[in-house]
């Protein structure tokens, strides 16, 4: 894995999707690393993604993170990131789990639509990304990646690594 490009991972607790989620609402419109290479002071800053304690944050855990070194000061992708605490520790205490909320869609276009109505900072972009960093199923990168303005090239490399690694969670 090159350090700006991040490896798809097998989440194994909810600190693990709170992590790719929050790199993807991090990376939103930044360098990817810009993000990458002070992805340590993030992993400190929200204490290792611990849901449980990222949901507690109030105003004075987000002027902490605010001025931690390394950390994008942007108040707005904090705040999200509690949020995405708290709606993932309730889809984990009331939908059977995350995975079996994430596995409940018949459809990509169905699971990307809700992620976007649950979760903040989750477009088109980031729904796909955190899913495909996940493993769970996407559509084929070269299909999607039309829907979406612009080039992508970190997302290209993201999904060649992938790819190159047998770690591609893409559908036809």
């Amino acid at each position: 894995m090159t350090p700006t490009i991040p490896d798809v991972v097998a989440p194994v607790t909810l600190a693990d999707y709170l992590e790719v989620m929050t790199r993807a609402v991090f990376q939103a419109g930044v360098s990817w690393k810009q993000i990458a290479a002070h992805w340590e002071a993030y992993r400190r800053a929200f204490c290792t993604f611990d849901p449980q304690r990222v949901a507690s944050f109030d105003d004075a855990d987000v002027a902490r993170v605010l001025e931690t070194p390394g950390v994008l000061h942007s108040t707005r992708k904090i705040r999200a990131t509690v949020h995405n605490a708290r709606t993932l520790l309730a889809l984990d205490a009331g939908a059977g789990g995350v995975r079996a909320y994430l596995r409940g869609f018949d459809e990509y276009a169905d699971l990307a639509k809700d992620l976007k109505r649950r979760f903040s900072f989750m477009g088109d972009m980031n729904a796909w990304y955190f899913l495909f960093r996940i493993g769970e199923p996407v559509p084929r990168f070269e299909s999607w990646v039309q829907t979406i303005p612009g080039t992508h090239p970190r997302m290209r490399e993201m999904v060649e690594l992938a790819r190159r690694q047998g770690r591609s969670s893409e559908r036809p």
